[in-house]
């Protein structure tokens, strides 16, 4: 009793229903398409058993409209009044079925082809019913809201926290955070990283006049003596080195005296030079208060004062940097540099007993500990994710609705009447065959209500 509407079907290319959106021009994905108009076995299956539920509805209506035509025929017959009441009955029973029957299956395609306006609903209907249930997800499911109610009902915070505090979970994290890490290095050119670093560098060293700031740094050394360790540093070795090398010096400036001298006053003058500088350096070495030292104090003042406020200065090391910065020597140390730190990382994030993966599980577990106890750093944990999810869904809310929508409007009509009917046209025939019960028991109640009131 229920035909196919002729307008709705026929062979259309599913392809041509993934089209753009007119609004942003997204296409939907040929898969998303396929997925709902693709008929599987499952699918097969409970249209078997929409087709049973049919034969037992249209059973039903046919069990009472062979029920009215004997009860009519008895009651012609001189059968008594109780041929009325049945035939009563199943007229209305017959009445309910029909309506019930137009009633769904007007919901799928024209009853028995014609085509009745408001009739084949979802093939007709399809596109606005998915605007309506984006707009009703959008309204009702991505509302702030909602999203604020739910989470904060869910807990994030105290979950998480007694997730992240059992060492299995920490250790899973730890892996996926270090698998994260390695493809993340992994797919990053080192010629590119290695551009980006030395560009940065050297724009934020151009960008900024960084001798005031050596200035008030070597300031701030000179002031707590911090500089008079170098000293005691570099006068020890050079008294180490003076000693060892004392043949080499004195050879030295006896090579550079004149020709015209003799050798043995060339030799006393070498002695005497080294001697000399010897008794500088250790006597520098062994007394703080050595007047080279000072000299050297107020050098180091004055060169601090002179980086911050003498402009010729502070243009010398201006023009310093930018040499420095420029030389390949110091972009092939930024790029070696970088290739060592990713190296670095990359073997740290595969050993498991790297001190690396062993602080980022032990941070886990302690902030699972204390995220499971700490009702602040919960309510904390809790207000980022909820911010962050509010901001995704008021955002983002018409991209996710449009999701729908857009998907919907690139179903092919005729399957996904077919596939929806698969789903739910079993339960939608128990509307008829409710509606023959109901009806019949309505009839039959009518019927002797009309008697009860004409006797």
């Amino acid at each position: 009793m229920e035909s196919t509407n002729p307008d709705v079907t026929g062979t259309r290319d599913v392809g041509e229903h993934a089209r753009s959106d007119a609004a942003d021009n997204r296409r939907v994905p040929v898969s998303a398409v396929r997925a709902m108009t693709t008929f599987t076995a499952a699918d097969e299956e409970k249209q078997r058993g929409v087709r049973r539920m049919k034969l037992t509805a249209t059973g039903m209506l046919l069990i009472v409209a062979l029920v009215y035509v004997l009860a009519k025929w008895a009651s012609n017959a001189g059968a008594g009044d109780w041929a009325d009441y049945v035939a009563a009955a199943a007229e209305a029973g017959m009445v309910g079925a029909l309506a019930d029957w137009f009633a769904v299956t007007a919901l799928f395609r024209h009853p028995l082809g014609i085509p009745i306006p408001h009739t084949a609903i979802i093939p007709n209907k399809k596109d606005q019913l998915g605007v309506s249930l984006g707009e009703f997800v959008g309204e009702n499911f991505l509302s702030e809201d909602v999203v604020r109610q739910r989470l904060r009902a869910v807990g994030i915070g105290n979950r998480l926290g007694g997730w992240l505090a059992d060492p299995e979970h920490a250790d899973r994290v730890t892996a996926e955070l270090s698998a994260a890490l390695r493809g993340a290095l992994t797919v990053m050119r080192d010629s590119d990283v290695q551009a980006v670093v030395g560009e940065a560098i050297t724009r934020r060293a151009d960008a900024k006049d960084i001798a005031p700031g050596i200035g008030k740094m070597l300031q701030r050394i000179v002031e707590d003596g911090g500089h008079k360790r170098a000293v005691d540093l570099i006068v020890a070795r050079a008294q180490n080195w003076l000693i060892l090398h004392d043949d080499e010096i004195m050879d030295a400036v006896q090579g550079g005296a004149p020709g015209w001298t003799p050798k043995f006053v060339d030799r006393r003058v070498g002695e005497r030079v080294y001697k000399e500088l010897l008794r500088f350096v250790t006597e520098m070495r062994d007394m703080p208060s050595h007047p080279a030292r000072g000299a050297l104090d107020r050098f180091l003042t004055d060169f601090a004062s002179d980086l911050q406020s003498d402009s010729d200065t502070r243009a010398r090391v201006e023009r310093l940097k930018g040499e420095v910065l420029g030389r390949g020597e110091v972009q092939d140390l930024i790029a070696s540099a970088w290739t060592a730190v990713r190296s670095m990382i990359v073997s740290a994030a595969e050993d498991e007993r790297s001190e690396l993966r062993l602080r980022v599980r032990a941070s886990l577990l302690s902030l699972g500990a204390r995220m499971a106890v700490e009702p602040r750093l919960q309510a904390k944990v809790d207000s980022w994710v909820e911010g962050a999810a509010v901001y995704v869904v008021t955002t983002y809310r018409k991209e996710i609705t449009s999701l729908i929508t857009d998907t919907v409007a690139s179903w092919d009509a005729e399957h996904t009447t077919k596939k929806i009917e698969a789903h739910i046209g079993r339960d939608l025939q128990f509307i008829r065959i409710n509606g023959t019960v109901v009806g019949s028991l309505a009839g039959l109640l009518i019927y002797t209500v009309s008697r009860a009131l004409g006797a």
